[in-house]
């Protein structure tokens, strides 16, 4: 089986830690094929045979190819390749769960990547300057619209669909917390029930959870000792 699937991923991704995570909290072997987005692997004409687009992550089945997050989900749940209670087989739990991934895309991972983008990737990369303090209020702004939604409309259980982790869970605790490297931590005052959420996503999901998080911790942890 370990042959027949293959996952190409970075850490740095957001995506790819929850196609990881997914993948190993359901106990399914799979090829961990890593793809140095620092080195731009991404971009050779090897890589490019793999995905076309050259981004990550990127999911081989059986020499069948696909390449984005959800619909790598939604295809390894039906072939039977994940967690049930990450991804369910049973339509109204399913629907709810596809109903949460399509408004995340906009209401959490649109806010987060770009201040990720904007505020650590392109300046440590030199592909531009560090936002202006301006431009950081309105991104730290945009983020803080996102966790208000989740407070109000989703986290009135223990997970965000219902009482038990989901892929749901992955994907906005990824978004959520890829962040860090930004400096942004989730202010327990104003946010309880986010704070109080990420720690059960990442109890739940651990030691996979630090694994696939553990590039983020130690920039970030980096960055704010920078700062001292």
């Amino acid at each position: 089986m370990a042959g027949l699937l293959k996952l190409y991923y970075d850490f740095l991704s957001p995506p790819s830690r929850v196609l990881w995570l997914s993948l190993k909290l359901s106990k399914t072997p799979f090829e961990a094929c890593p793809v140095a987005l620092r080195k731009f692997e991404q971009l050779t004409d090897e890589y490019k045979k793999i995905n076309r687009f050259q981004k990550v992550p990127c999911l081989v089945y059986d020499g069948f190819h696909l390449s984005e997050s959800i619909a790598m989900v939604r295809y390894l749940g039906d072939k039977g390749q994940l967690s049930e209670k990450l991804y369910p087989k049973v339509l109204k739990d399913r629907a709810r769960i596809d109903e949460y991934l399509e408004w995340q895309q906009f209401n959490v991972r649109m806010p987060c990547g770009l201040y990720f983008i904007h505020g650590w990737l392109y300046p440590i990369n030199g592909i531009a300057d560090k936002p202006k303090p301006e431009e950081v209020e309105k991104f730290i702004k945009d983020v803080n619209v996102c966790l208000e939604s989740l407070e109000r409309f989703w986290l009135d259980n223990d997970f965000l669909i219902g009482s038990h982790l989901s892929v749901a869970d992955l994907f906005t605790a990824s978004d959520i917390s890829q962040i860090k490297l930004c400096q942004y931590n989730v202010n327990e005052q104003q946010f309880p029930k986010v704070a109080k959420w990420l720690e059960r996503v990442r109890e739940a999901s651990n030691p996979y959870f630090d694994e696939a998080h553990e590039f983020v911790y130690k920039k970030s942890l980096q960055a704010a000792k920078a700062k001292l």
